[in-house]
């Protein structure tokens, strides 16, 4: 456990899982009470949630003693798919099937259970990448909006995110970046992590002035959207890692 302490300062503590390793992120909130731990969407990284006078040894110690729990949860991540026609690629948590028609118009569009698109067989995947960003930049534009209207916020820049690792964050300039990935889940599942991100423009924090005003804003259930991202969040990144 001594190894992480002669590593350069400011880089991240590792633990074992299996025959990989691991970085531990460790996040010290004021209102955490005890320390909890959770794998990355992706299996990326550990991250380890613990009080805000907690010690870090003991948070990478926690994270080792769950290095089994760990190993299953990195068995459950689903396997990278290859985009070919026929495949089926979620939008708005609606499984659909990619219909390639070559002659058709290179720009996708929905019909019935199927995404149509056009042109060359190349480039398939990035095609369909770009339309789905294009189209989570649009409704999650909405989201947001609707959202600060509900919270008497003027709109902040919205920045499409990445991130491998994040559904959404609220940097101190007020800008909210948001994982595009989420317009391939439910409707509601991605409204949650906007509005989570908007309350955090009121309460950059997780306190429980912060969750009173979630619970406020969000008009469905807020715990049930994030059990659907605990449990299906992963397989957001299997066909576009």
């Amino acid at each position: 456990m001594l190894e992480w302490l002669r590593r350069p300062p400011g880089e991240l503590p590792l633990v074992t899982v299996g025959a990989r390793e691991l970085p531990v992120v460790i996040r010290r909130l004021a209102q955490a009470r005890r320390m909890t731990l959770r794998l990355a969407p992706d299996g990326g990284e550990v991250r380890v949630s613990i009080p805000r006078w907690g010690r870090t040894a003991d948070a990478v110690a926690f994270a080792e003693s769950r290095a089994d729990w760990l190993a299953a949860q990195l068995t459950k991540i689903p396997e990278s798919a290859e985009i070919v026609p026929g495949s089926i690629l979620a939008y708005a948590g609606q499984p659909l099937t990619i219909s390639h028609q070559p002659h058709a118009p290179r720009h996708p569009r929905i019909e019935g259970e199927a995404i149509v698109i056009g042109g060359p067989i190349e480039g398939l995947g990035k095609r369909l990448q770009r339309w789905l960003e294009s189209k989570a930049r649009a409704a999650l534009a909405a989201d947001l909006a609707d959202y600060c209207s509900s919270a008497g916020q003027p709109v902040p820049r919205l920045a499409l995110s990445r991130a491998q690792r994040r559904w959404g964050s609220c940097a101190r300039d007020g800008t909210v970046r948001i994982n595009w990935r989420l317009i391939m889940a439910p409707a509601r599942v991605r409204r949650a992590v906007v509005a989570h991100e908007v309350a955090h423009l009121v309460h950059f924090d997780h306190s429980p002035q912060f969750h009173a005003l979630l619970a406020q804003l969000f008009e469905d259930d807020i715990a049930a959207a994030n059990r659907w991202l605990k449990h299906h969040g992963r397989s957001l990144y299997v066909q576009f890692g």
